[in-house]
């Protein structure tokens, strides 16, 4: 009775059904249940999206299978797998070829996966230069750690006033000030009188002339 479960039947009859030796198509499919979901997540980093790593994993295990059979061995919309495993052919991580029918229509195209070894191969050239591109960039950052020189932050001032306005209001102080200067050209006979001193040798001559005058007058009343 140590060996039987509560329910009366022996523990035997609870463990699943093994595979038989040569039995390849059972021993995929235990395969494919098995994949622990770490690697379905390696496989989602290498081929960028979980959908993509479901297909992957699918087809390892059924190689040869057609879009439809893909869908529906996965579970996802057929459009979406279509579309997939265009992506996944053109980047040669599955190949394709014909399947021929023996009746009439079209021959649909059978997909297989790359092996993963040449996956992962493919897969290291992109990581290398990735982390090429991290290291050059860490050494173009990378700053002298001793603080020996403090760089002072530049500053610039901005002058906005207009080089011509500035002119203009140069020549206007000029001109105001010219305008404000006295007349000095002439002079004053006087107080109050700013008319211009005549030459001393025409009032001179005037006065002469005027003098003449009125002595031949008083000569001739004479």
């Amino acid at each position: 009775m140590g060996s039987d479960n509560t329910d009366g039947r022996p523990r035997e009859e609870n463990q699943p059904d093994r595979p038989r030796d040569g039995d390849d198509d059972a021993v995929r499919t235990v395969a494919l249940e098995e994949v622990d979901q770490r690697i379905v997540d390696l496989l989602s980093w290498i081929l960028d999206t979980e959908t993509r790593a479901k297909i992957y994993v699918f087809l390892l295990a059924n190689p040869a299978s057609t879009a439809e059979e893909v869908a529906t061995g996965t579970g996802l919309y057929p459009s979406t797998v279509r579309e997939a495993l265009a992506e996944l052919h053109d980047e040669e991580r599955v190949t394709r070829e014909k399947r021929v029918n023996d009746g009439a229509g079209n021959n649909p195209y059978a997909y297989t996966a790359i092996q993963p070894s040449d996956l992962v191969g493919g897969v290291v050239d992109q990581v290398q230069r990735e982390l090429n591109t991290i290291f050059t960039l860490d050494s173009i950052l990378e700053r002298p750690s001793d603080g020996g020189s403090d760089l002072e932050p530049v500053t610039i001032t901005v002058d906005d006033t207009d080089p011509t306005e500035s002119t203009e209001s140069t020549d206007h102080i000029d001109s105001t000030e010219t305008r404000d200067e006295p007349d000095t050209s002439t002079e004053t006979d006087g107080v109050g009188s700013s008319t211009p001193n005549r030459p001393e040798s025409d009032t001179d001559d005037a006065t002469d002339s005027s003098v003449a005058g009125d002595t031949d007058q008083r000569t001739d009343d004479e």
